[in-house]
């Protein structure tokens, strides 16, 4: 079986990972940070979640991001996907996509890990 790996990141925090897809969040989808009650909660927190896949868009980059990893994954050659999805801090947008990524590339019977390089990190004042 194919191995899926999901990287969520901070632009803010150093170089993306390498990956087969990256994906960059921060000039196209609003960034929760912006809401005070948000701005120290993670991906880790519902509201968080619930805030970014009600994000105009969000859930059509989510389906066409698990289509594209069920193409990798079906391709001829065998091996590791890596998906990088970054933002601005890697505490937000990127982690909640990757979580959501994650969960619709399970109901394509698509096993995937999720790791979350910068959601430990500070929040980075702007």
């Amino acid at each position: 079986m194919t191995q899926v790996e999901i990287i969520s990141f901070g632009y803010l925090h150093g170089t993306p990972p390498t990956a087969h897809l990256t994906v960059d969040l921060r000039h196209h989808f609003r960034d929760p940070h912006v809401s005070p009650e948000l701005r120290h909660k993670t991906a880790h927190d519902l509201a968080v979640r619930q805030a970014v896949s009600g994000t105009p868009g969000i859930p059509a980059l989510v389906e066409a991001l698990s289509d594209a990893v069920v193409a990798f994954v079906h391709g001829p050659s065998a091996g590791a996907v890596q998906v990088a999805v970054g933002c601005a801090g890697g505490r937000h947008r990127a982690p909640a996509v990757a979580m959501a990524l994650q969960l619709a590339l399970a109901d394509e019977d698509v096993d995937a890990t999720v790791h979350h390089r910068d959601l430990h990190q500070p929040v980075i004042n702007r």
